[in-house]
């Protein structure tokens, strides 16, 4: 069997544990066009950039030709390991390694990717990188030890230093909000206020309102003047989160919010000046929302100055245990006593829900213990008797109610987790006297995420 560099079989049949050492740190890929109407530009891919290149004819794009064939945000291109990763983003007329159509696919160099009437050589560039990673295992309050992470924090800390928006990328559960919060505090603006506002979480016709404030009488429920969240961050930083969920009307007005620093309220005719460093976080591609006319260019291109991704947990090799661990100690256990073959399941696991995902299973091992394995569920009967298997379920009545609803597994995972929450929560409550704060500080969130919690039951 042929064997990689780091001594590992080179053969994407086997699987190896993640708590294995990574290999070697990622190397740079040089682009050459040698086809096309921009025949012999060069870019290079360096493999300590810590977040994806786009490649097309848009101006937002780092690597940016002028092919009329290619799309705006033809395909994403981003280092992982020794390899180039290549995606194409649901382009027109689609990408082609070798001669091969492809959505996603994986090159080490000496391959040939056509886009268009574009064709490029693709080789490993072996000159030194010009940034290194770091030695840290955290950046305020995200933490990671894996080279995915450590690639980051030279980016944050000048992201910190700096006043530009900022879009946050990553899946549901990586951590954006909490690196939103790091930048806060790690900036100039950390003494003034940081407002949060979550674009999922309030009605759509309310949006308009929530942002901007109203005046009392404005609309029906309007009894009295209120500031937006503009207005409530001025002086320091706002995250609007979940920025890809916004209504496309109200896009043009949030622009012009962004564009000229001023407000007006809805219901007002005077227009407030605010002095706001806007951060914004998303879930969803928004290279993708915009070609689907979902999400405005031109908003798109203001909120972009610069970008980072956060890589989802199951790309980060060896921050499970770490993470555990610090889970762990933070709701009251003793790091010592977390079984090992534990940490194997975990550490194996590909973690859909990431970071939070982590978090609630180490919060439930330590209210269940046993119980909270995940072979809950064994078959009673003889499965060669052609029998439906009685299910038996050590979970408790909660747990026997979710399964009665026969859901999906991503949604009774969600609903067993949130049936947990809403008891932990009740608990921290009762231990503290009904005292919220000392009850979110116990539990190690801020007030304000122990208080939405605890909403959405």
């Amino acid at each position: 069997m042929v064997t990689g560099s780091d001594g590992f079989p080179d053969d994407p049949t086997v699987k190896r544990s993640k708590l294995a050492r990574e290999g070697p740190p990622a190397i740079s890929f040089a682009l050459t066009i040698v086809d096309g109407p921009d025949k012999g530009a060069r870019f290079l891919v360096d493999g300590q950039s810590p977040s994806r290149a786009m490649l097309g004819k848009s101006p937002a794009c780092e690597l940016l030709v002028t092919d009329a064939r290619v799309s705006r945000r033809h395909v994403a291109i981003e280092v992982l390991g020794s390899r180039l990763r290549v995606t194409d983003m649901g382009s027109t007329n689609g990408t082609f390694v070798d001669g091969i159509a492809v959505g996603v696919a994986f090159l080490r160099g000496g391959e040939t990717l056509r886009l268009g009437d574009t064709a490029i050589f693709v080789e490993q560039d072996l000159s030194p990188a010009s940034v290194g990673a770091t030695a840290k295992s955290a950046f305020g309050a995200l933490l990671g030890a894996s080279s995915a992470m450590q690639r980051l924090y030279p980016l944050c800390e000048r992201l910190a230093a700096s006043s530009v928006p900022v879009v946050i990328e990553g899946e549901t559960g990586t951590g954006k909000e909490q690196l939103a919060e790091a930048l806060h505090e790690q900036s100039s603006r950390a003494a003034g206020p940081y407002v949060v506002f979550d674009c999922t979480t309030v009605a759509p016709n309310l949006i308009e309102s929530e942002l901007f404030g109203h005046e009392k009488g404005s609309f029906t429920g309007a009894l009295l003047t209120r500031e937006g969240v503009f207005e409530r961050a001025n002086g320091g930083t706002l995250l609007i989160d979940e920025i890809g969920d916004l209504p496309l009307e109200l896009q043009p007005k949030l622009l012009r919010a962004i564009e000229r620093s001023v407000v007006t309220r809805v219901g007002g005719s005077s227009a407030q000046r605010v002095d706001v460093r806007l951060l914004t976080a998303t879930r969803r591609n928004l290279d993708r929302e915009v070609q689907l006319g979902r999400f405005r260019e031109d908003l798109f291109h203001r909120i972009a100055v610069t970008r980072i991704e956060l890589p989802p947990l199951r790309e980060r090799e060896g921050d499970v245990p770490l993470l555990a661990r610090h889970f762990w100690e933070q709701l009251g256990g003793d790091a010592r006593a977390i079984p090992a073959d534990l940490l194997v399941r975990w550490a194996d696991y590909d973690w859909p829900g990431n970071v939070r995902e982590l978090r609630n299973a180490v919060a439930r091992r330590l209210a269940l213990g046993d119980l909270a394995d995940m072979d809950e569920l064994t078959p009673t009967s003889d499965p060669h008797r052609g029998e439906e298997p009685t299910r038996i379920v050590r979970g408790g009545d909660a747990i026997a109610k979710i399964l009665s609803l026969e859901l999906p597994l991503v949604e009774a995972r969600e609903k067993v987790i949130e049936a947990f929450e809403q008891r932990y929560l009740e608990d921290q409550l009762a231990r503290h006297d009904g005292n919220v704060t000392r009850a979110a500080a116990a539990a190690g969130v801020t007030r304000r995420h122990f208080q939405r919690l605890r909403s959405r039951d």
